[in-house]
Order: structure tokens, then C-alpha cells, then sequence
């Protein structure tokens, strides 16, 4: 059988296909027993392939991002603020499923040298958040209006093994790894006003090194690296590294972003392959027929974890959503499954993310039917920051569409029903002008969806506990 990652993730599977599926993907029974000689061996490569896989999409991620002489749009040199002045659009590719409700400030930069300071300003009550990831895609901070209010803030962030002096009035926020990624986000009605009142505050941001505390810093131009590829999605420039690519590139990558010490009996059986934190990559200790075949196993591995994750991922209503995000323990195939699909997620604490990939089990979304969601009187997404449903292509893009709206919301204004409903039309055609205030408008072909509870309520009715159910999605007539 062969299965591409498209196909795991995305449906076509019989009822038959997936348990059968289901089984290989748990006891690697059937789908590499006739494949390879070795089925250990390309066990324990497929697991550090999985293992991997976060911190090898972080750094193609800083990569693409960072590739400017200056900033520009959704990109700006390592050490710099990007301030994204607008929603993104259909045209955007750098992270897979993109938000449609915030105003990204963001940033990479490394503290594997010395510590660098995040200035952030009076958010003057707004919602904001400013998760910190490291480079295995864990949150290992959260500034925000959930955990620190509003007012001015300054941090100081430190890398693996830093053990100078905090300086007064900075609060010390602890990076395991030399890559970091500040994925702040601050809530924007998408109005001229709010987004003129938004600018003022990103404008307000400040990110410097320690060293140049006190002093004028004008960041150094970024190098502009030509070999780079910047059209095609960093998610398939991952997928298509060979496996010694892929292990030379995460060996590498361990010198600087070390694994934890819960790793330790995982790396244990990975040294078996070649893979030695600190070492360069030896290609000699695996088979040279897995170049392609083990990195094409290893992916589809980790998109059938969205169907069978033994619990890591609920199913409700034909919602797929986890409150296992951020933090991930040595749960490494959840973690990879979150980078895959939804890179930069948060804590659940900050926000869930219910995901319908299909509204049936034998029906895949289809831009040639109809489909309505109805949110009870009094059952919308309860939420503290804000919740949205976001439309995307079958790749986790979002949707071009002759009224730019690639989410619904409050913010959107729609209308609710005279018993208090909300019912949101979704179909590639207006539901007619009455009715366009509803619409989330879809592609003519495969689509699928995403809800986003920024702050879930953990006070019943919540989806962290499951005590708030999400309603399905329904096919017209």
C-alpha cells in the first residue's frame, strides 16, 4: 500500500483501509514488514524522524523568515520585529494554517550566544499573548493578558546554560534551545481605527540583545541567502529532504538546541542509527534504500496520529481537537502531528483549535455542496479572548474568495436568528445578499475547517473539559 501523507490526513480511506491502517501505524505490521530488511532498524530511524521533525520545520521556518535584508511583510532578519499591519491573505504560505483574527508581531532570534530583551508596552487592556517556543515547538512562556496583564513588560530571554545576572526590572524567561520564536499575537476588529490603534502599540515593541542595554541598537542588515527556496511551503521542503539530508540537518541542529534529559532513552536507540547529539550525522548506519522511503513512512506516520492518537486527539461532532499543545512531554508523535498541521500552537490554556476535516465519515468537504453550522442560543464558543471559524484549502491555506472573508466571528458581525442562533453558511456561492453576513465562503474544490477558542473558559460549559460540545457541520439538500 501507498499511502501518501495527503491522502492519511485528508480522507479517502474506507472504514476497512483505516483500521487496517491503524494497526500498521501502532505495530508497524503490513505496511514495512515486506519493505526493508531491517524492520527494527527502520523502526528506530522512522521514531527519530519523528523526533526530529519539530525542530527540522523550525529551523526551514526561520530559514524562509528570516531571509530578507530588512523586514518586509511576513518577513525580517534574525533579531528583528515583524508587524504585520494586515490579515493575511490567500497568498500567504511561510506557516501552515495561518491565523485570520490577530495581528502577528513576531521574531526569531537566537540566544544560544547571549540573552536577548523583549520590551513590551502598556497594552492598554487589549487582548494580546506572546507565546516564546523553543526550537522543539514547546511554549515554554506565555506573557499575555491571561498571565500577566496588560501593563508595560520587559523579559529577558536566556538560552541553554546561561547563568549570568537578571537585570532589575526584567523577568527571566528560560529558552532550552538557541532557537527561539516569539509568535505574538494582539486581537484586531480589522476596522481602519483598530488597526491604526493596533499599529501604535506593535510600533511600541522593542527586541535587542542584552549587550546593547542602554544603549543605541540599530540591528545589522540580514544576509540574503539565494540558495533558499521561498515559494514552495516549508512544510514540503521538510517532507521532501532525503533521510541523510534530514539526519545531517538534525544533528546539526542538536549542537545548539539540545535535547531535554527526559530525551535520554529515546536518544539512546537513536545512536543505534547515527544520530548522536553533538556528532555529526553518521550516514553509514542506515540502509541506503531509505532515502526516500523512510522520510514518506515517517510523515504518514505522523498525519494517521490525527486519526488514531489513542486519546491525544477528541473527535466530537466530526471535530478533531486536542488540549495536548505547547507542551508535550516525550508524547513525540503528538508534537510532530501539531507542527504538521498547525506550527506555532499554543498551550490549551490560550487557545484550542477544533479541526473538521470531513462532515462524514465516507464524505470528504466539497466546494460543490452546501453546509450550514448552527450555534444553539447561548452555545457559541465560550471563550475570553475570542473565537473565530476559519476556512482553508485541503493544505491548511486559506481559501481565495471574491469577499476577502477567510473567517467568521463576532467580529464578522453576522446576523443571529430570531431565537438567538447563529447559523453560518458555508459554500462556495452567496448564499444570497440576505444571507452574506453568514457566509464563510469555500473553494470549488476539497476544503476543510478550523475553530479557534482563543482563552477558552475552563468554568462549565468549556471545551477543556469537554463539558461544551462543538456543534457538527451538516450537508444541504
Amino acid at each position: 500500500m501507498n499511502l501518501t501523507r495527503r491522502s492519511a490526513a485528508f480522507g479517502g480511506l474506507s472504514l476497512a483501509a483505516g483500521a487496517g491502517l491503524a494497526t500498521a501505524a501502532s505495530g508497524w505490521d503490513g505496511l514495512i514488514v515486506d519493505a526493508v530488511d531491517n524492520v527494527e532498524a527502520f523502526k528506530i530511524a522512522s521514531d527519530a524522524y519523528v523526533y526530529g521533525y519539530p525542530l527540522v520545520t523550525m529551523e526551514m521556518t526561520r530559514r524562509v523568515i528570516t531571509n530578507v535584508a530588512a523586514p518586509q511583510g511576513t518577513r525580517a532578519p534574525m533579531g528583528q520585529l515583524i508587524k504585520l499591519r494586515s490579515y493575511p491573505d490567500a497568498s500567504f504560505r511561510d506557516v501552515t494554517a495561518p491565523n485570520a483574527d490577530t495581528l502577528y508581531t513576531t521574531a526569531f532570534f537566537d540566544v544560544g550566544d547571549e540573552p536577548w530583551v523583549i520590551e513590551a508596552p502598556d497594552m492598554q487592556g487589549r487582548y494580546f499573548l506572546l507565546p516564546m517556543l523553543d526550537g522543539w515547538t514547546e511554549v515554554f512562556e506565555v506573557p499575555g493578558k491571561r498571565t500577566s496583564g496588560t501593563n508595560a513588560q520587559t523579559y529577558l530571554i536566556t538560552g541553554p546554560g546561561w547563568k549570568g545576572a537578571v537585570p532589575a526590572g526584567m523577568k527571566q524567561l528560560k529558552s532550552q534551545t538557541s532557537i527561539v520564536w516569539m509568535l505574538g499575537r494582539i486581537y484586531c476588529t480589522g476596522t481602519p481605527q483598530d488597526y491604526a490603534a493596533v499599529h501604535a502599540l506593535q510600533d511600541k515593541f522593542k527586541l535587542y540583545p542584552l549587550s546593547a542595554q542602554g544603549k543605541p541598537w540599530t540591528p545589522p542588515a540580514g544576509k540574503v541567502d539565494a540558495s533558499i527556496d521561498m515559494k514552495k511551503s516549508v512544510r514540503d521542503q521538510v517532507n521532501e529532504l532525503t533521510a541523510t539530508q534530514y539526519f545531517t540537518l538534525l544533528a546539526d541542529l542538536l549542537k545548539r538546541n539540545p535535547p531535554t534529559p527526559k530525551d535520554a532513552p529515546a536518544l539512546a536507540k537513536f545512536a543505534k542509527i547515527g544520530l548522536v547529539p553533538g556528532k555529526p550525522f553518521d550516514a553509514s548506519a542506515i540502509d541506503s534504500r531509505w532515502e526516500t522511503r523512510l522520510p514518506k513512512l515517517s510523515v504518514d506516520r505522523i498525519m494517521l496520529h490525527f486519526k488514531f492518537s489513542d486519546g491525544d486527539i477528541k473527535d466530537v461532532n466530526g471535530w478533531g481537537y486536542t488540549v495536548k499543545a505547547g507542551n508535550y512531554g516525550t508524547n513525540y508523535v503528538q508534537r510532530a502531528l501539531v507542527t504538521a498541521i498547525g506550527l506555532g500552537a499554543n498551550r490549551p490554556q490560550d487557545a484550542v483549535y477544533p479541526t473538521s476535516l470531513r462532515p462524514s465519515t465516507f464524505h470528504s468537504y466539497d466546494g460543490a455542496n452546501k453546509y450550514v453550522m448552527r450555534f444553539a442560543p447561548g452555545q457559541q464558543p465560550p471563550a475570553k479572548g475570542f473565537w473565530s471559524l476559519t476556512m482553508y484549502d485541503e493544505n491548511y491555506f486559506f481559501v481565495d474568495n471574491k469577499i476577502n472573508r477567510y473567517s467568521m466571528s463576532m467580529r464578522t458581525n453576522p446576523v443571529l436568528e430570531k431565537d438567538g442562533s447563529l447559523v453560518i453558511y458555508i459554500q462556495n456561492e452567496s448564499p444570497g445578499a440576505g444571507k452574506e453576513a453568514n457566509w464563510l465562503p469555500a473553494p470549488k474544490g476539497k476544503f476543510l475547517l478550523m475553530m479557534r477558542l482563543y482563552w477558552p473558559d475552563e468554568k462549565k460549559p468549556s471545551i477543556i473539559d469537554g463539558s461544551w460540545v462543538i456543534p457538527p457541520v451538516t450537508r444541504q439538500a
